[in-house]
């Protein structure tokens, strides 16, 4: 028995994991597609601006204006206040005191839910109770209960915070006394109060409850699924309440609510846990939508964890810089001794040392011209690519040369092996894989090299090629000239020519200069 039931418990804690691993997937999903809700969201409110703006009847535009504050009301603080702002002002225009109390009433629940709680009460002290319809009651029973709350807490001063208290009881009782049973208002409280006194099985069933009635990608929603990941953060099941949590933050990024709290939540706890990245990620995410917002009560939340998180990921990142550089210092010594093995080796074999040493000098004359090339940021991974497969290849080569001369001489064939050395077979491959590599790296930097030198010679003398991909002599010598290898000892050994046929290449493209005497100097600010 006491072994199905540990079955049965790993089971549920697995499925747990897998359910939150697929939400957190979705999350990711829809922290990409932001924007793209966000762009929605503003184009609804567009549409609502531009038709306030085509009628000039008040009751018509406090009627828009007030389908404009609601879209707002969750997304944008300042623009929020702005057009509930303009509803009291055509309130008083119409002297409707029904329709000013109203827009005074929204513009109280606007303060007190983003922590302007003193700015609340004031607004709603304009109001008079007695004159307020039936259906605007409620809202200020919970406007000023929760201005009330909101004053209990934030205040240093325990003789207000006594007459707080008391204010905040008497307005929760006057509501609770006039809210029916199974509507939001009554159930979100009801629920509040089985929270408070731990009656953990009432609250959860109320909660599901009130799930049933709303939809993803509502503020409702995310609402709900926010307190019910409260309720499994005190029974300690904290897989489940991150869970909820992750549902509650997907909801507001679909319905674009900026005044959110799952996504920093979830921030503190990843945290805790130690997963830096997604904590970092999900922290500043958070930080963005508050100052989006200009939420006061998510600013004070997120500025106390924000620096945590963000100097723990700051001090991870700069552990895996340190791991990674004493990774590649590992890798560059070992590929030290391997370049030493490799030239001990092929040391030994004489027949073709003159080939092992060109072959050398050809890659130290890469790895030179590498070095240059690497000043440019933006393209120092493509040319580390380039040498590291270069480099590969060459010890490819010499491997298979060295099994050939081994087969040679374990056969005794010295004069095939005699043969074989005095080739110079290998050389001109190599010297052409070397010519085109180096061709295509250039114009991958320069692609514009050959109009630009064109551009520096008399129109008689343009040089003209059948493949703009391979360069002749005259401009791989300008090239190396632009790379700021000027000495023509350097071009012949890198090139394979002799020095006094560098002299002449030189000698011949600059007579066909516009400018002989400053074309070099040219050539190398192209």
């Amino acid at each position: 028995m006491q072994k199905l039931f540990i079955a049965l418990l790993f089971f549920n804690i697995l499925h747990s994991n897998n359910e939150l691993d697929s939400l957190s997937i979705q999350l990711e999903k829809e922290i990409q597609k932001k924007e793209f809700y966000d762009k929605q969201k503003e184009g609804r409110i567009q549409s609502l601006i531009e038709l306030c703006n085509k009628t000039n009847n008040l009751k018509e535009q406090y009627r828009i204006s007030n389908a404009i504050f609601e879209e707002y009301q969750f997304y944008s603080f300042n623009e929020a206040l702005q057009y509930i702002e303009k509803n009291i002002q055509i309130g008083k225009k119409l002297n409707n005191h029904l329709l000013l109390d109203e827009a005074k009433l929204k513009m109280g629940l606007l303060l007190v839910n983003t922590g302007r709680f003193k700015e609340s009460i004031d607004a709603l002290s304009e109001i008079d109770r007695n004159s307020l319809p039936e259906s605007l009651i409620n809202d200020y029973f919970i406007a000023q209960k929760e201005g009330y709350s909101g004053l209990a807490y934030n205040t240093a001063v325990n003789s207000n915070r006594l007459i707080y208290s008391k204010l905040y009881t008497a307005y929760q009782d006057s509501l609770y006394s006039r809210l029916k049973p199974n509507k939001e208002d009554a159930l979100r409280l009801k629920e509040k109060q089985y929270r408070d006194s731990r009656n953990l099985d009432m609250a959860f069933k109320i909660n599901s409850q009130r799930l049933e009635k709303v939809q993803m990608g509502s503020r409702l929603f995310s609402l709900i699924n926010f307190e019910r990941s409260l309720l499994y953060e005190l029974k300690n099941e904290f897989t489940k309440q991150k869970e909820y949590l992750t549902l509650s933050a997907i909801s507001d990024i679909q319905a674009s609510v900026k005044d959110n709290a799952s996504m920093g939540t979830l921030a503190k706890i990843l945290f805790t846990e130690g997963d830096i990245d997604r904590a970092h990620q999900y922290i500043n995410f958070s930080y963005d939508d508050a100052e989006f917002y200009n939420s006061r009560l998510r600013f004070v939340d997120i500025a106390n964890n924000m620096p945590l998180i963000t100097k723990a990921y700051e001090q991870k990142t700069a552990k895996q810089k340190h791991k990674l550089e004493y990774s590649l210092m590992f890798i560059s010594v070992l590929a030290a001794f391997l370049l030493v093995a490799i030239y001990s080796v092929y040391k030994q074999v004489k027949k073709v040392s003159r080939a092992r040493n060109e072959l050398k000098v050809a890659n130290e004359e890469l790895k030179s011209l590498y070095l240059e090339l690497s000043e440019v940021d933006k393209i120092k991974e493509h040319y580390i690519g380039n040498f590291l497969n270069l480099y590969s290849e060459y010890i490819t080569k010499l491997d298979v040369y060295r099994k050939l001369v081994s087969k040679y001489v374990n056969a005794n064939r010295i004069n095939a092996l005699l043969k074989l050395s005095k080739s110079k077979e290998l050389i001109n491959e190599e010297l052409q894989i070397f010519n085109k590599n180096f061709d295509n790296s250039f114009l991958h930097i320069h692609p514009s090299f050959v109009k630009d030198v064109n551009i520096l010679l008399k129109p008689e003398k343009q040089i003209v090629l059948t493949d703009y991909t391979i360069l002749n002599t005259e401009l791989r010598i300008l090239a190396l000239i632009k790379l700021g290898i000027t000495n023509s000892s350097r071009i012949a050994k890198i090139l394979r020519y002799s020095v006094n046929t560098i002299y002449n290449y030189r000698a011949s493209i600059n007579k066909s200069a516009i400018d002989k005497e400053n074309f070099e100097k040219m050539i190398k600010s192209i």
